[in-house]
């Protein structure tokens, strides 16, 4: 675990920034799977990301460790359902932090049901939603971009 509590902000613009840099890492691409089809294009990372943050159906935060910036989380609408959605700096994988940043997010974000979609083999993910109460209801499938492949996901639901 991390001797430097894990906290969350709102996500500022600067912060932007950081997480392009964060989904650069191509090992962190291929877990996450699901990816833009040109996650190395910073312009269109930029854009998109600060539309969100203008954007009041997407509820977007910062997660620190200490003053750290290692990751984000969010929800968004997608099908008329709130989706979940973080992504953590792979140096911070296997601490505690996306875990941590949950518990404190789901006090904040207080629409139920919340979904999760995680790729078929993406373990740590699935066990974060599981330590959250999130369970298992089914499976999908789709192209994943960073596999440039169709694989499986799990979809999850928080009551």
């Amino acid at each position: 675990m991390l001797p430097t509590p894990v906290r969350l902000r709102p996500t500022k613009p600067a912060d932007l920034e950081f997480f392009f840099q964060f989904q650069l890492d191509e090992k962190a691409n291929y877990v996450a799977a699901f990816t833009p089809l040109d996650h190395t294009n910073r312009e269109a990372y930029l854009a998109k990301f600060t539309q969100h943050l203008a954007d009041p159906t997407i509820h977007m935060q910062t997660i620190l460790v200490g003053e750290t910036i290692v990751g984000s989380m969010a929800t968004f609408v997608a099908g008329g359902r709130i989706e979940i959605t973080y992504w953590i700096d792979r140096t911070f994988w296997g601490r505690g932090v996306a875990t941590a940043a949950l518990e404190q997010f789901l006090r904040l974000e207080s629409a139920r049901p919340v979904f999760g979609r995680v790729a078929f083999d993406n373990v740590g993910s699935q066990k974060v939603l599981e330590r959250c109460g999130f369970v298992k209801i089914g499976t999908d499938k789709g192209f994943a971009t960073a596999r440039q492949t169709e694989i499986e996901e799990f979809i999850y639901r928080l009551a």
